[in-house]
């Protein structure tokens, strides 16, 4: 190969266009390739955007995700008809030959399995939710519930995958990380995104979950998210080793620093300012982390609020709890894990256990972010990546059932930042199979998201390899009007 042929197939397009920069100016090129390409200098407090859209109601959001898609049918979406229709052939007319999972493709019977528990009607929009669920029905005039949402992801990893970055291919940034990006940080001292890993005591085969599902994609790295541990340090290496004072490293980082700038003098790579960042991050959160995961002055009022799991470092309702304390620190974005919704069977021995980890502590963070008034500001989402089936997988009796996925219509809920409280939005077929009013695919809820936080959708974008890359991606999407006060 040509040595200049070489040379420039081993340079990345940002290296070449960061180094072309020098040459032609760097506002002139700015202007020229658009915001996505150049945007804000990496390491700024402040975002991408120098100002949002529109007026913002959302300063910071806390994502509460149900990893393995809880049932519907069993929590949120009351289907009474279907206690006629036990161990009956789901009609193939509702069915409509949607694809199926591997799981349940070769079952000769799809027979429907109906909830065996009951519900009630609570709040002023009447929604009927689930006697697994007595928290949650108290704060039913502060949730939006969402029963129309889809996806095209039958499995899994797409599914999350989906969901979190907009893609089902890895390798986009999460939503978090477009927050981050787009918005920047509100307190210098915290990661501006921070995700939260829990423990739960249902089904203990659950899917895993990778880093990429906070992670940022082309977008530069400072703008992933940080998971905090449960155990030891909350951050790994966050402690100096033995004999390492904070004044040596502080004249350590000052060092990497400047040998960082040099080398962005030469090369014009902007990850060597996200690297630098990062590390300025690292050193402010060695005093922070350590006050933020201190729950000494939490009064016993608040333990009492979340549940006796509050005190215990990796459950849901400790991450809740540590949600509002970083919420209260001005941290943008916090994602909490649930894993372990993956109830193809057993699910009356499963789905309760996992429905009494999360209840009380969901009901508590909207109780304590209302009472704080925080609430009017933060914005709260709890679902998972798809639904599940209304026919049973695997052999049914009248105390036993499992459900395959479903991702064609399933059910989220959302409070706080201009969400209407006490509304119900979406229905679906008598058979909980179909959606028959406003669909809202996850692309319309990403961009529902954004909106809370005064951003418009179409106008945040990435570019690269050659495209504006965007979370709701190229097809329209619409934020769910009917839910936004």
């Amino acid at each position: 190969m040509n040595p200049i042929d070489e040379y420039v197939s081993l340079e990345s397009r940002r290296q070449f266009l960061g180094k072309s920069a020098k040459g032609l100016g760097l506002a002139a090129l700015s202007s020229i390739l658009g915001n996505g390409l150049m945007g804000k200098s990496s390491g700024s407090d402040s975002g991408f955007l120098s100002t949002t859209h529109f007026r913002p109601k959302a300063k910071r959001g806390i994502y509460l995700f149900m990893s393995g898609a809880p049932s519907q049918l069993d929590m949120y979406d009351y289907k009474p008809a279907m206690r006629a229709m036990f161990d009956k052939d789901l009609p193939e007319s509702v069915r409509k030959g949607q694809r199926l999972t591997t799981m349940t493709s070769a079952q000769v019977r799809f027979p429907v399995a109906p909830s065996i528990y009951e519900f009630e009607r609570v709040g002023q929009s009447g929604a009927w939710i689930s006697e697994l669920l007595p928290y949650t029905k108290k704060i039913a005039d502060d949730i939006a519930i969402v029963k129309s949402v889809w996806t095209e992801a039958i499995n899994h990893d797409p599914a999350i995958t989906y969901i979190q970055t907009g893609n089902q291919n890895p390798g986009r940034p999460s939503l978090g990380a477009w927050l981050s990006y787009g918005l920047g940080s509100s307190n210098r001292n915290l990661p501006t995104f921070v995700v939260l890993n829990s423990t739960w005591t249902g089904r203990k085969e659950a899917q895993a979950l990778y880093s990429r599902l906070w992670g940022a994609g082309p977008l530069p790295s400072e703008h992933q998210g940080v998971s905090l541990r449960s155990q030891g340090d909350p951050v790994l290496y966050l402690n100096n080793p033995h004999g390492v004072s904070r004044d040596l490293r502080r004249d350590m980082l000052d060092g990497v620093k400047a040998i960082n700038e040099d080398l962005y003098e030469e090369f014009g790579d902007p990850e060597t300012h996200a690297r630098i960042a990062q590390y300025e991050m690292a050193f402010r959160m060695q005093a922070s982390v350590p006050d933020l995961t201190d729950l000494s002055d939490e009064p016993e009022y608040i333990f009492d609020l979340y549940g006796p799991d509050a005190r215990k470092p990796g459950t849901f309702a400790y991450n809740c709890l540590m949600a509002r304390r970083l919420a209260e620190k001005g941290v943008r974005f916090s994602q909490i894990f649930h894993r372990g919704w993956d109830q193809h069977g057993v699910l009356p021995k499963d789905l309760p256990n996992q429905c009494k980890d999360i209840d009380q502590a969901s009901y508590a963070l909207i109780t304590d972010l209302k009472q704080r008034g925080m609430l009017d500001d933060t914005l709260v989402i709890w679902g998972g990546e798809f639904g599940r089936t209304i026919y049973c997988q695997g052999t049914l009796t009248e105390t036993n059932y499992g459900r395959d996925h479903h991702p064609k219509c399933f059910t989220k809920w959302m409070a706080g930042a201009g969400i209407k409280g006490g509304t119900v939005y979406g229905e679906t077929d008598d058979f909980g199979y179909n959606i028959v009013k406003d669909p809202v695919h996850i692309h319309d809820l990403n961009a529902t998201i954004l909106n809370r936080f005064g951003i418009d959708h179409e106008q945040l974008s990435f570019k690269h390899q050659g495209l504006d890359m965007r979370l709701t991606g190229v097809e329209k999407a619409r934020p769910v009007q009917d839910i936004l006060a």
